[in-house]
């Protein structure tokens, strides 16, 4: 995370000629989606006046303006980036790790305690050690769900921690909905108004954390905020994703690809998308595969960055019907010329660990209220494809 704020005048003209760079490059604000393909509701870029108007800031040496004409101050909600929760799950004991070497994905089991049935119509993961957290998936774990059935509750453990094989087995895979998804960069879930997840009276919140060591012994004590939707939604909001977990990367290799499909079981208005990859991560992209061998590209990310890892929101959500053909296509970098490669003399695969990698295409649908993500997937109307 950056070592300095920008909430003042004092605190940002120090950094003025950055700013003017930084902008002028368009590094900042991060941004990668392609302007070929799609447009997002959350897209921060500049437009070129702001940039000039940056630039001549910085080469007037940065004038501070008529202190009548600044701003109110910002009052933030403390700790959350989005309204004040209705609900905060927290770690009730905190994850200590180790200075060096490899963490074994950890699980932390948070009951709700919900007596009633709720909407979510914002969530946010806030990492209590922003240093330690890789990523982190919140899952909602139903009553009727025997996932983890057996393993503690509100302490974390891996999955090699559990008594038998079929537990320790069954801990890496789950059909239980996606609460949100914390990755560095990414935003928390704010969904439009008619729009909401949803969390059973009785369920869990299962944390999956990804921790990496940084040369000195660290802790962390993760939480997740929750703001209830005050009526029942129109829509029920999805996390799906396009997943390819079989790939070999072969060494010095600059451009490997990389490709999964999906055909959607029903209909559904797709909403936005979240790109995951590792150090290797070179282009990402979103496809419908239409008749006749036609591709209508949704989101193409040509420079992807494991250190920004953003979400992308279409500006105008898109029908799509049962049958739609999908697919996502990555590229990988591991030449020696990628400058995060951690080994560009090794064949990478599939891994938990950053120094491996990984290929998901998160992406929201939004269904009928009534339709969980079991239900979803019973293909009905076009066949079992």
């Amino acid at each position: 995370m950056a070592p300095m704020p920008f909430e003042t005048y004092a605190e940002t003209r120090p950094f003025a000629a950055a700013i003017r760079d930084s902008t002028e490059t368009r590094d900042m604000p991060p941004w990668f989606a392609d302007r070929c393909c799609g447009r997002f509701s959350n897209d921060p870029s500049l437009s070129a006046e702001q940039i000039r108007t940056l630039a001549a800031w910085a080469a007037a040496q940065a004038p501070a303006g008529d202190v009548k004409d600044a701003p109110a101050p910002m009052h933030w909600v403390s700790g959350w980036n989005i309204e004040k929760p209705d609900a905060v799950l927290e770690m009730p004991v905190a994850k200590h790790l180790p200075a060096t070497g490899d963490v074994p994905y950890q699980y932390i089991i948070l009951p709700t305690k919900f007596r009633e049935d709720r909407w979510i119509s914002m969530s946010e993961i806030k990492p209590g050690n922003r240093m330690a957290v890789h990523h982190a998936v919140a899952y909602v774990r139903s009553p009727k769900s025997h996932w983890l059935r057996g393993a503690p509750v509100g302490v974390p453990f891996a999955a090699d921690d559990l008594p038998t094989e079929a537990q320790k087995r069954d801990a890496m895979w789950t059909d239980s909905d996606i609460l949100l998804v914390y990755a560095p960069g990414s935003q928390p879930d704010q969904w439009p108004s008619g729009f909401a997840k949803f969390v059973p009276a009785g369920s869990d919140i299962v944390l999956q954390m990804h921790y990496t060591t940084h040369g000195h012994p660290m802790e962390d004590r993760t939480s997740v905020g929750l703001v209830f939707s005050q009526q029942p939604p129109a829509k029920r909001v999805l996390t799906l994703q396009l997943t390819n977990d079989h790939f070999l990367i072969p060494p010095r290799d600059p451009d490997h690809r990389v490709e999964v499909r999906g055909t959607l079981p029903n209909d559904a208005l797709l909403l936005s998308f979240f790109p995951h990859m590792h150090l290797r991560g070179k282009s990402f992209e979103y496809n419908i595969l239409e008749p006749g061998g036609r591709i209508h590209t949704l989101l193409r990310i040509s420079h992807y960055s494991f250190y920004w890892q953003l979400s992308y929101r279409l500006a105008n959500p898109l029908p799509l019907k049962a049958g739609t053909k999908l697919q996502a296509v990555a590229t990988f970098d591991n030449s020696k010329d990628n400058p995060h490669n951690p080994d560009p003399d090794s064949a990478v695969t599939w891994g938990d660990q950053t120094w491996a990698e990984m290929m998901v295409g998160f992406f929201d649908v939004a269904v009928d209220p009534a339709v969980d993500k079991q239900r979803y997937f019973v293909r009905s109307g076009f066949g079992a494809r």
